[in-house]
């Protein structure tokens, strides 16, 4: 079943003529889609996006007939290797997505595989309901692949897993019939055996397996210990058994055995599950600080006797990388010293008394037992927060630098609870014959702790580890009678080891069972039976050389631009949906392409700049169309755990590439666009009537393919500098200035929204003090955007040399757009020459945003509230993406907020959609309007009449007047008006 079957080629663009779905099996997507967030690595034949149930049936036919195979992927966030193959990977996360019925008396969703895990709660939050089982990937992870998995989560420990909830399945076997499986009494399981259909074979094989007496006591005996409540290796024969057709009193259900199947016994199309009661309102967590592992472990049997709702472990490597982590570093205020282990338990009440007296009766038996040395409790509101740290440990290990990366192969090891500490210590034990200090961290609760060895797996010493720490591990959990996998399944990486786990007997029944459902092996083959050897179909052959690209923008701090597309584990954070909050990814939230995520971008640049053969390693088409739709928002470079930064790479990218293929004459005019407003402000009634009219103007949008519905910004009479220099002197004052500061008269604000400038200088010298414009370039950022990355760097060069000695502690520069001011904090000291960097690196400190610098000096005291007006006013604040990434909308909110009766709320949206000249692009002009729809335009339209509507960023300010029809205010226009002095 090689993925390389030429003479499939014209059988698959028939096919594709024939589903109402899409079937592709271009390079890029291909490329896409031969990863998942393991390691492993294998191109598939195709990759298929059905529509509907008789799209999937076509498609079990073609790979029935032609000797290839299924394999079903959601959000492709499995980190065995599940969703990677050779064959046709059957990708549901775009089409079934439907939440089908809901019972609210009956406690009840039948849903599509495509729905994910939050969303669904979203919908079921206002009927008091949620599905319980919550994994740390749950803004992404969708309900099929949680019940492809029997994913668990933090919270099992007191609902339960996946499979303790479902109902029923509606699935496709392997001969294209549709068969719903469910509860059955005595009578109806009789009935179904008596069925000349694959169905009833399926029924009459389960019960010749396990009605031996000797079969059932192979599995007792061979199975994980039944205290372990997560248990994922193999098939879930143990399951069956408590049914009443064997030995308990349930009724049988072959959910059980289907739920944790991976996928390779039939293809679910609908999913009925069991919900719960929607947890007590308030929540704490104390986090317990422990100076061992050890010492952890011990505690956590500890939390297991009080009424915990999770009980997580995080240690000292992975706390090391949130320090790295812009987004993360935020979040870890409750961190005392420098502890080896932290264990987070939470507890729930209808009070916050209640919750509190938990906590505390944890903290004084732990204190008891002489276990930890500090337990601050992290109170409502803030617990979100703490817990989102433990929800990245996956994508924060990406941070560790260098070559050698936590590798996921002994990481979801179960074992009862009362072993947990002795099992830990004899992993360190076995680890440090290793050379190793794995990684430890998760649900040490359940006792499950997601262990990593740090491995290279580029290199033939780390790949034999990866083998040896695997077969070593397997040993010791069997030697615990624990469970090979808790909760991420077998697929590839695991596989292997089942026969030892469960022993050769149970192997074979497994084999049985496969091949009775799946007789032809379509479905998903080489997962769970059948493996291939575990160090096979990697990322990367061993030994293969890497190449080392030379760049403009210094990636030299993750060892270069390869590297920094390598940070992408494929966790795939990138694909949370708008209403999960944050900027990352726009692009993906509007069209749900995986080619538009950051994690298929980063696979993308992997793949071409590791395996690409041209002289010019970025000169691929397949690199192009997958940047095509990034909007350079730098939502990846904060909300991804590990930071890549893919606005930065798609800037190099540009430049690279055309290189070879040239500049376009858009990319020149967007990133001359100072220059041209230079040359239209000599006479801008002139200019402005060339722009705006539909003769002249509808001419330049189409000599440039510019969007026709886009209003180009207008040339302001007079430019801010020009107004500076006529005028500042006679502005009304303090006589003793507070202090001196520099304003950045960026290209934007100095001709086309001068008047936001003009009120921004006003205010500053109102509020009392004095400030300065001095001579400078523009920001570069144009240049950036588009790529033409000599003209940003002599750019950023000459602002530096002009500033460098200018600015300090004491003395800021302050600039009004996001995009123009934050480059001096972000792309300057990656852009300038050698000789310039650390005076690019100093000079960032001393940089502001307006907002940051107002809401600083007002917390300081130098700004007072009685300065403006009492009268009340409500404003809704639409956050920059740059500003989001690189600093914070709080900023913002509170200098609105210094009105005394201003009440301000933030849209929960990411990017506005416009990002520069992005949506004026006539090609991008669709899904910049989409993007806007996702959250920003709705929520301005909702706005009453009387609602200020604030944006900090020039193109959001226009992407809001162009889809909605209503005026933006920058907030220092805002506070301008509110002046009382």
């Amino acid at each position: 079943m090689s993925s390389d079957q030429p003479n499939l080629l014209p059988l698959l663009q028939k096919l594709s003529t024939e589903l109402e779905g899409a079937l592709q099996f271009d390079s890029l997507i291909k490329t896409l889609y031969a990863t998942d967030a393991s390691v492993y690595r294998e191109v598939p034949l195709a990759v298929a996006f059905p529509k509907s149930i008789l799209d999937i049936q076509k498609l079990i036919r073609f790979a029935s007939e032609n000797g290839t195979s299924l394999i079903p992927r959601t959000a492709g966030t499995s980190l065995a290797g599940q969703c990677v193959g050779n064959g046709i990977v059957v990708d549901v996360s775009k089409n079934f997505t439907q939440i089908l019925e809901f019972n609210k008396e009956e406690r009840w969703v039948r849903v599509q595989p495509g729905v994910v895990r939050d969303e669904l709660n979203r919908f079921l939050k206002p009927h008091g309901l949620f599905f319980s089982p919550i994994t740390s990937t749950a803004n992404r992870a969708m309900i099929g692949g949680m019940v492809g998995n029997n994913s668990s989560g933090t919270t099992s420990i007191v609902y339960g897993v996946t499979r303790d909830k479902v109902i029923s399945l509606n699935t496709i076997l392997s001969d294209g019939e549709e068969v719903t499986f469910g509860e059955l009494t005595r009578d109806e399981f009789e009935a179904k055996k008596e069925l000349n259909t694959l169905e009833g074979k399926v029924y009459q094989e389960i019960f010749q397996e396990l009605e031996k007496e000797e079969a059932r006591a192979e599995i007792h005996a061979q199975f994980p210990k039944k205290s372990i409540h997560r248990r994922n290796t193999g098939y879930a024969v143990d399951e069956l058994l408590k049914s009443e057709i064997f030995e308990g009193e349930e009724k049988f259900n072959f959910c059980k055995l289907l739920t944790g199947s991976e996928g390779t016994l039939a293809f679910t199309t609908e999913i009925k599950v069991s919900l719960d009661p929607l947890p007590d309102p308030v929540d704490i967590v104390v986090a317990a600080h422990f100076e061992t592992i050890h010492e952890s472990m011990k505690s956590s049997q500890v939390a297991m006797k009080h009424p915990a709702a999770a009980v997580e472990l995080m240690d000292k490597i992975i706390l090391d990388c949130t320090k790295e982590s812009i987004e993360y570093s935020k979040n870890r205020d409750f961190v005392e010293g420098d502890p080896e282990a932290l264990l987070m338990v939470e507890f729930r009440g209808k009070t916050l008394e209640e919750a509190l007296a938990k906590g505390e009766a944890l903290v004084a038996d732990l204190k008891a037992n002489g276990l930890g040395y500090a337990y601050p409790v992290i109170g409502p509101g803030r617990t979100a927060s703490a817990w989102s740290l433990r929800a990245a440990g996956l994508g924060l290990l990406a941070n560790i630098p260098g070559d050698p990366k936590a590798v996921a192969c002994i990481e979801d090891t179960a074992v009862d609870i009362e072993d947990l500490a002795d099992y830990i210590d004899q992993v360190d034990e076995m680890m440090e014959g290793f050379n190793q200090k794995p990684v430890h961290y998760a649900h040490a609760g359940a006792g499950e702790i997601h262990l990593r060895p740090i491995l290279d797996l580029k290199t033939k010493e780390g790949v034999e580890d990866f083998y040896k720490i695997s077969l070593a591990s397997a040993e010791l959990v069997k030697k615990f009678q624990g469970s090979l996998s808790g909760e991420h399944g077998d697929g590839r990486v695991r596989a292997a080891f089942i026969p030892l786990m469960v022993g050769e007997k149970n192997y074979e029944l497994f084999r049985r069972i496969k091949f009775t459902w799946d007789p032809k092996n379509i479905f998903n083959p080489g997962k769970i039976v059948d493996a291939a050897p575990m160090n096979e179909f990697l990322r990367y052959e061993p030994g293969m050389e890497i190449p080392i690209h030379k760049t403009e923008l210094d990636f030299s701090a993750t060892g270069g631009i390869l590297r920094m597309a390598e940070k992408c584990n494929g966790s795939g954070d990138c694909r949370k949906l708008p209403g999960s909050g944050g900027t990352m990814c726009p692009s993906y939230m509007a069209t749900r392409n995986e080619r538009d995520a950051v994690r298929g971008r980063a696979n993308t640049l992997r793949e071409f700049l590791t395996r690409g053969e041209k002289e010019n390693p970025f000169d691929h088409p397949e690199i192009k169309e997958a940047m095509d739709l990034c909007l350079s928002c730098k939502g990846c470079t904060s909300e991804c755990p590990s930071n890549v930064d893919m606005a930065s790479m798609k800037a190099e990218f540009l430049y690279q590439y055309q290189k070879t293929n040239g500049v376009p004459l858009r990319a020149k005019a967007f990133s001359h666009i100072n220059e041209l407003n230079e040359f239209g402000s000599l006479v801008p009634g002139i200019a402005n009537f060339f722009l705006n009219n539909s003769v002249t103007g509808g001419m330049m949008k189409s000599i440039l393919n510019v969007a026709p519905e886009r209003n180009l910004p207008a040339i302001s009479p007079v430019s801010l500098r020009k107004w500076y220099k006529k005028n500042y002197a006679s502005l009304p004052g303090a006589e003793k200035p507070i202090k001196l500061v520099y304003f950045f008269v960026d290209e934007f604000t100095n001709h086309n929204d001068t008047e936001i400038g003009i009120k921004a200088i006003s205010l500053l010298k109102k509020l009392g003090y004095d400030v300065k414009v001095v001579d400078h370039q523009e920001s570069g950022r144009s240049a950036l955007s588009k790529g033409l990355l000599p003209k940003a760097r002599k750019h950023a060069e000459a602002n530096v040399k002009v500033f460098e000695k200018l600015i300090d502690g004491n003395t800021p520069l302050i600039g009004l757009e996001p995009s123009a001011i934050l480059s001096f904090r972000d792309e300057y000291p990656r852009i300038v020459g050698r000789e310039l960097v650390d005076a690019a690196k100093k000079l960032k400190f001393h940089v502001k945003l307006i907002d940051e610098f107002l809401a600083q000096e007002a917390a300081a005291g130098k700004i007072k509230s009685e300065s403006f007006t009492t009268k009340e006013q409500k404003i809704k604040l639409h956050g920059h993406c740059h500003q989001k990434a690189l600093s914070s909308v709080l900023w913002t909110q509170k200098i609105l907020s210094l009105p005394t009766n201003y009440s301000v709320e933030t849209i929960p949206s990411g990017c506005c959609g416009m990002a520069g000249s992005f949506g004026y692009e006539k090609e991008h002009y669709e899904v910049s309007q989409q993007v806007g729809e996702l959250v920003l335009f709705p929520a301005v339209r909702k706005a009453d009449s009387d609602t200020l509507i604030a944006a900090p960023g020039t193109s959001c300010r226009h992407q809001i007047a162009d889809g909605t029809g209503k005026k933006a205010k920058h907030p220092v226009e805002i506070l301008w008006e509110a002046l009382a002095i």
